[in-house]
């Protein structure tokens, strides 16, 4: 049976960079990716110095590319089925969903997460025309006739106000949710209708967005916009090893990817059950793997 030093669970940029920082640091690893990154509907990722506007995929395959430059890391295309912990000496049993069986003394959750978007036909436009992060795909919205789908009143406050750094031609609906006279009150001072009305679908062609269609027939031109989803952990890792979590879904860490049992870290989107940048998700990797590294350092030495 192959033994690691860390198996890391997500090859995204978390994962991806704690890999990297691993084997640079002499240490066994193992990378498990079953290919359901939550960007790969996007056509460009951006940001990321040096790699504005790649896609998802090849950004993914220079990594991998990377980091079998060193000859520890091992990268699978695999899914995680289970994680053991085995009873002698504090390692762990991971098995994959064909059988196969890795002992680890470390593991490194990077899993990412996924979206629930709670309107029609929403997926065919994902990644074209709508998007999620403005920091992300605003610039190549600019100046566009944009909607802006929300479900809250705080996330008008927060979206609202950023998209309208973009596109001044803007409409805001809340797909049913109630919204204060002193909020549109707010918007309307700046041109920009909040609409409470349900949305019955979005019409376009090849996943770009052309109109959107309300409950009650009304349709409204529009190009491009955003949707703020609400997001989930796509596997069960976080409950069947027993880790803390916060009241609002955050795991509990020290603040460089510990958690609160021994051995099993995390890193990137995973964590705080939220959205974040390529740029930011790498970081947090890179940090995950010096916690990683300096407690095997000092467990051994």
């Amino acid at each position: 049976m192959n033994v690691y030093d860390c198996v890391v669970i997500g090859a995204g940029p978390a994962g991806m960079s704690a890999a990297l920082m691993l084997g640079r640091a002499r240490r066994t690893v193992a990378v498990f990716d079953d290919g359901t990154n939550r960007n790969r509907v996007t056509h460009e990722s951006h940001g990321f110095l040096t790699r504005d506007g790649i896609s998802p995929q090849m950004f993914k395959d220079l990594g991998i590319n990377d980091l079998m430059k060193y000859p520890s890391i091992s990268y699978h295309r695999a899914t995680i089925t289970k994680i053991e912990k085995v009873k002698a000496g504090g390692a762990f049993l991971v098995k994959t969903k064909n059988h196969e069986e890795y002992l680890t003394e470390k593991i490194i959750l990077a899993t990412g997460v996924q979206e629930v978007i709670p309107i029609p036909n929403v997926r065919q436009y994902y990644g074209k025309s709508l998007f999620s992060c403005p920091y992300c795909d605003g610039w190549e919205l600019r100046d566009q006739a944009l909607i802006l789908i929300v479900h809250t009143e705080a996330q008008i406050l927060h979206m609202g106000k950023l998209v309208y750094n973009w596109s001044k031609d803007l409409v805001i609906t809340t797909n049913g949710a109630a919204v204060s006279a002193e909020t549109k009150g707010a918007f309307q001072k700046r041109n920009i209708p909040i609409i409470t009305e349900p949305i019955k679908g979005i019409i376009g062609e090849n996943g770009f967005l052309q109109q959107i269609e309300f409950r009650s027939g009304r349709k409204m031109a529009r190009t491009g916009g955003f949707v703020v989803p609400s997001y989930y952990r796509s596997n069960q890792f976080v409950e069947h090893l027993g880790l803390e979590v916060h009241p609002n879904g955050a795991i509990v860490t020290d603040g460089s990817g510990r958690t609160t049992v021994k051995n099993i870290y995390v890193a990137g989107e995973v964590e705080k059950v939220a959205s974040s940048s390529i740029l930011l998700s790498a970081a947090d990797g890179s940090k995950t793997a010096i916690a990683v590294n300096t407690d095997l350092m000092l467990e051994r030495f």
